[in-house]
């Protein structure tokens, strides 16, 4: 017989072993394990994803400082080439190449998914991993189309889960400043932004390649596919340059959008645009001829959106501009003064006065800068983030879902889908163009397309609406 004394020694003792079980051994969906161990499973181990899953765990070499309760327990990429420094940094982390097959094995062992592949793959990633009830981070641009994105911000409400999109910077401190000091009325209500980036630093405007080549061993290149229709591999997609091809990539917009606009949706009271219009680089060859086909994003464009504000007092109008075209200096700019800073910024335009920023919502300020010494700048009041973007998402699926993150999808979904309205007219975008035989293509010039945001559809221009949803080839779900 056991004494009572012991009973309790020996249930103590289980008792305390048990609360060091990680939480795949526990089970159960929406377990919050004792163990304090959020096991993340890292879907695009390489390129960006290097240094994503270093931002959620730290690098071995400590020169970057992640969270004490992330665990990189599984890494999934198709290509061996761009994992290896994963591999390196995370040696006991479990591979796979087919994030399809791992969520199916390794469900039980996985608490949260972070999706870093090129953009035609994100929302098939994301929506499999939030199907499960994994918590995910997914880089920016959150979608490669606009019903991918409301898809996924449905599924997080849905699904319960803890959500993050990956411009970092809108957890910075700078961000908050500028909010800060918009609404301490120190420009008015604003009524027209200018937003510009330096990319496309890699090919766009060019003509579709051709060529047979041999696939490397190190990658799987239908799985490189993902939901993209069969086509024959070449080595101007992969690995980097994927971004400029429709199939692919969301080109320049979609690259630094969610970081140079991420303000303009953060501070501003807008949410959908009602209506875009644009235009694209062309060159003269007798007649203007498109500077890009329609598999390769342009090499430069201007993209005009219009969007009513939420409180009901007007409109507030976004121009954005790519491939090296700036907007109109701002009188209040010194000659000698930078406008932005290299990789690209933003201004805002207000009834009282100009905010400008760099990219990223980098150190804004008042124009005449002057005004930065002898008006009295707003005390902070918005809570910043010191944890950082990736520790902070960590954090808040310790916490469970409800926690905020500084981009969850309530607000990245609607913010890039209003993104990729730019490339919409884009794609619908043509002009005339005499071919050989003397005959024009029909063009839509600088057609205004009306945006119903509701139900998701161009409303005059139906052309437009086969860019608003692609289609996946078999095997591929959203």
């Amino acid at each position: 017989m056991v004494s009572r004394r012991k009973f309790i020694t020996q249930a103590a003792t289980a008792a305390a072993a048990f609360t060091i079980l990680p939480r795949f051994v526990l089970g159960g969906k929406g377990f919050t394990a004792p163990s304090d161990t959020l096991y993340i499973a890292g879907i695009g181990a390489g390129g960006k994803g290097t240094s994503d899953l270093t931002g959620f765990a730290g690098s071995p070499d400590g020169k970057t400082v992640g969270s004490p309760n992330a665990r990189i327990a599984f890494l999934c990429d198709v290509d061996d080439r761009q994992a290896v420094q994963s591999v390196k940094n995370f040696p006991n982390a479990k591979r796979y190449k087919d994030f399809r097959e791992m969520l199916d094995k390794e469900a039980k062992g996985i608490d949260a998914v972070s999706v870093s592949t090129p953009d035609h793959t994100h929302a098939v990633a994301a929506m499999a991993a939030m199907q499960l009830g994994k918590h995910v981070y997914v880089q920016k641009p959150l979608t490669h189309d606009i019903h991918e994105a409301r898809m996924l911000t449905e599924a997080a409400r849905k699904y319960k889960v803890v959500t993050q999109m990956g411009n970092q910077y809108g957890s910075g401190d700078d961000v908050r400043k500028f909010k800060e000091m918009y609404d301490a009325k120190l420009i008015g209500n604003v009524t027209r932004v200018w937003a510009w980036t330096n990319r496309p630093v890699w090919p766009q405007g060019v003509p579709t390649p051709t060529g047979k080549f041999e696939i490397p061993q190190e990658l799987d290149w239908n799985l490189w596919l993902g939901p993209v229709k069969e086509m024959e591999y070449n080595p101007a997609y992969v690995p980097f340059n994927w971004r400029g091809w429709w199939n692919f990539g969301t080109g320049a917009l979609g690259d630094m959008a969610c970081h140079v606009l991420d303000p303009v949706f953060r501070i501003l009271p807008i949410d959908y645009p009602n209506s875009v219009e644009c235009s694209t680089a062309t060159t003269w060859e007798g007649f203007f001829k498109e500077a890009h086909n329609d598999d390769s994003c342009p090499a430069a464009s201007i993209i005009h959106l219009n969007f009513p504000r939420k409180d009901g007092k007007g409109d507030i109008k976004v121009t954005w501009m790519d491939g090296g075209l700036l907007p109109p200096r701002p009188e209040e700019l010194l000659p000698d003064e930078k406008m932005g800073d290299w990789n690209g910024g933003v201004i805002f335009e207000g009834t009282k006065g100009k905010i400008m920023a760099g990219c990223y919502g980098l150190n804004p300020t008042l124009l005449p800068s002057s005004l930065m010494k002898t008006k009295k700048l707003p005390t902070p009041s918005i809570q910043r983030v010191p944890e950082g973007h990736y520790v902070q998402w960590v954090n808040a699926c310790m916490k469970g879902y409800g926690t905020y993150t500084s981009s969850g999808f309530d607000y990245a979904g609607p913010f890039t889908e209003a993104v990729l309205m730019g490339n919409l007219a884009l794609r619908s975008y043509t002009i005339q163009q005499a071919s050989a035989d003397g005959k024009s293509k029909s063009y839509t010039g600088r057609k205004k397309l009306v945006w119903d945001a509701k139900n998701m559809k161009i409303t005059n221009y139906d052309e437009a609406n086969a860019f608003v949803k692609r289609e996946y080839r078999a095997g591929w779900t959203l």
